[in-house]
């Protein structure tokens, strides 16, 4: 039995939200429910893969405190096409749900809430706080490179990291590292959790590009929760030992040029347009004293583009996946950067001219002589 009354929008917003961790292959039907799930004051919607766990509140006038599980595909359809309006849901003894709103109404079978799986309990002792926009902008800036194959399972996720006073987030997939990092207003803690890939990726269309709004983090040994206020999401981790990317990251360089990372970005991605066909093609970068040449030459054509530079070291033949160089470009937003080169046969390192909040290293590809 469950009675109450809440605004459409949100719980359209709210349904929205929880609909990131419903399952839609399962061996158990209820994991393709949403929970709904009312006490004395506050109204909540949950959903649960076993995985990824996401609890929204949404604002509602309880009648009745109560729970129902309702098949998230047709609740979800039916909550957005409903007026705007105020919305009742009641729930009867044999879980048959109405849900009204102006003139409409609907009844679909529920099961009993307290059949769906409870979202894993994190303790939340240590709190760490930082802004939703930055996290956000973090797992944007990283996630391209999250393996994608489960060879390794470990790479399949990102790196958590807490140390010295900073979050860094790392990703790795076997050709590229992908290195981002901001300050915490914390001292001492040590910290370091992979999240799965898929976590992040649903969080980051949760978070808000607010300024103000913080997202706080716990971690268990087995799981972490993100509190963004109104919702929480759980997520497990994945266990095993990731790759140790400080060694990757070598000071040394034989090369090193200073470029404006826009000019090098559209440069590579209209070299790109030739190599396209086969993802193989490589585009080709011949740096000398002031200038970068970039060549790409497929079956398509070819094409030439020539950029001033500020180099210093040896002059260098080298080439890449555009793609890769392309993804690391977009997440950067400095107007000039700097890459490194040990030789041609070695990764490049993009960083930023002053500071370190991101590094990227790309591994070249062998060019036939």
């Amino acid at each position: 039995m469950m009675k109450l009354t809440c605004n459409k929008t949100n719980l359209v917003n709210g349904v929205n939200i929880v609909l990131k961790a419903v399952s839609n292959r399962t061996t158990l039907p209820i994991l393709e429910c949403i929970l709904l799930q009312a006490d004395a004051n506050k109204f909540k919607l949950v959903s649960n893969d076993l995985e990824l766990g996401i609890e929204s509140q949404v604002d509602a006038t309880i009648v009745q405190p109560g729970s129902v599980a309702l098949e998230a595909r047709i609740f979800s359809e039916i909550v957005k096409k409903l007026p705007d309006s105020i919305v009742e849901i009641s729930v009867d003894e044999n879980n048959m749900t109405t849900i009204r709103c102006e003139n409409s109404q609907f009844k679909i079978a529920g099961q009993p809430g307290v059949e769906f799986p409870q979202l894993p309990e994190v303790e939340k002792n240590n709190q760490f706080s930082l802004a939703q926009v930055v996290l956000k902008d973090m797992i944007r800036q990283t996630i391209f490179s999250v393996a994608v194959e489960e060879t390794r399972q470990i790479l399949t996720g990102e790196l958590l990291e807490i140390k010295n006073g900073s979050l860094h987030i790392v990703s790795v997939d076997g050709y590229r590292v992908s290195f981002r990092k901001t300050s915490l207003s914390i001292e001492n803690e040590q910290i370091e959790v992979v999240v799965p890939g898929k976590t992040l990726n649903e969080i980051s269309k949760i978070l808000s590009s607010e300024e103000e709004d913080m997202v706080s983090l716990y971690f268990t040994d087995k799981h972490v929760l993100f509190d963004l206020g109104n919702s929480i999401v759980v997520s497990r981790l994945l266990e095993g030992e990731f790759l140790k990317y400080e060694q990757i990251f070598s000071g040394d360089y034989e090369t090193k040029i200073k470029v404006d990372r826009r000019e090098l970005l559209m440069s590579i991605e209209r070299a790109a347009l030739i190599s396209r066909e086969n993802k193989k093609n490589p585009v080709k970068m011949e740096i000398t004293q002031n200038q970068l040449v970039i060549t790409s030459n497929t079956e398509l054509g070819t094409a030439y583009e020539q950029l001033l530079i500020h180099a210093e070291g040896k002059d260098l033949i080298i080439a890449f996946n555009p793609r890769y160089l392309i993804d690391a470009l977009r997440a950067i937003e400095d107007e000039k950067i700097q890459i490194q080169f040990t030789s041609s046969l070695s990764p490049c390192i993009i960083q930023p001219i002053e500071g370190d909040e991101y590094k990227y290293l790309i591994l070249p590809i062998r060019l036939n002589a």
